[in-house]
């Protein structure tokens, strides 16, 4: 694992943030989640676009711009020689006296980890993940819109521990006016008489990267799909399902309360489209410039 931080590439355990960073104290902060494929920066401009909302959204000021933060998450992940890898890129205030003022912070910090995940098994993932409709409720935009990528993820944590805590891979959050909006950190697709179909950003969710990426092949391959409300009764009543993201990919989900979605898991639409999705990564992106990094 490489970290940048403070101007600088270091090893993960060096990486080091002060206690009275905002980020740390508050969750003061944004973030993104990336993946390298073959050696590309999959959909970074992407990324950096929706980085670049998520920073006005919550008045934060980008250090040296969307074209500075490119560059520390090109540079870094160049320097683990990595072709594979997950990226996760935070932008905190920065350092500042206790309190929540975010105003008595002046500079605000920049954090590139490159790493590896795995949200689930790998079994699980392959065949199946097990999700439980959370107790909890997915707040509104009116709180705080999920569209913005915050550090702000005790909800989704809250959500996963219950579903752990029931046997389960992950919890399905629903929003106040019961409509699905996604799991703790995936958007979720089902195919629903013949149409794939996910809920609506209006309804509370991340607009997803990989989610678009599904979205526009679905519509290469003459799949069907829709954005519309969805309750938890259309994910019981579907001939198949999956979740999406960046950290999860394309992953087939078996199952809602313990009630089995459809008849085979995976489904041959979500089989379709992780075959096309894995293929369109490999081939698409922004090219990670290895050898200018050669003494990193």
């Amino acid at each position: 694992m490489k970290v940048w931080i403070d101007g600088a590439i270091v090893d993960g355990n060096e990486a080091k943030i002060s206690v009275f960073d905002h980020g740390f104290l508050y969750g003061d902060g944004i973030f993104e989640g990336m993946r390298a494929y073959n050696g590309r920066l999959f959909r970074l401009e992407d990324h950096m676009r929706r980085l670049g909302v998520s920073a006005r959204a919550i008045g934060l000021e980008l250090p040296g711009g969307v074209d500075s933060v490119r560059d520390i998450v090109l540079t870094t992940v160049a320097s683990t020689g990595a072709r594979e890898a997950y990226i996760r890129l935070l932008v905190t205030r920065g350092q500042g006296p206790l309190g929540v003022d975010p105003t008595t912070c002046s500079d605000p910090r920049v954090i590139c980890i490159v790493d590896t995940v795995e949200l689930f098994p790998a079994d699980k993932a392959a065949s199946g993940v097990d999700l439980a409709t959370s107790s909890l409720r997915r707040p509104s935009a009116d709180v705080l819109d999920p569209r913005v990528k915050s550090l702000n993820y005790l909800n989704n944590v809250m959500a996963k521990l219950e579903a752990r805590r029931r046997g389960v891979d992950d919890a399905l959050l629903l929003n106040a006016a019961g409509n699905v909006t996604e799991a703790t950190g995936a958007n979720i697709f089902a195919v629903c008489r013949g149409v794939l179909t996910t809920p609506t950003a209006t309804d509370g969710v991340l607009e997803g990267i990989t989610r678009m990426t599904v979205i526009e092949l679905a519509d290469k391959l003459g799949i069907p799909v829709r954005e519309r409300s969805m309750g938890r009764l259309d994910l019981l009543g579907a001939s198949e399902a999956f979740l999406t993201g960046s950290g999860a990919r394309i992953v087939p989900v078996r199952s809602l309360d313990t009630e089995l979605i459809g008849e085979v898991t995976p489904g041959p639409v979500t089989t379709r489209l992780r075959a096309a999705f894995f293929e369109f990564a490999k081939l698409n992106g922004t090219p990670i410039p290895y050898a200018d990094c050669a003494g990193v």
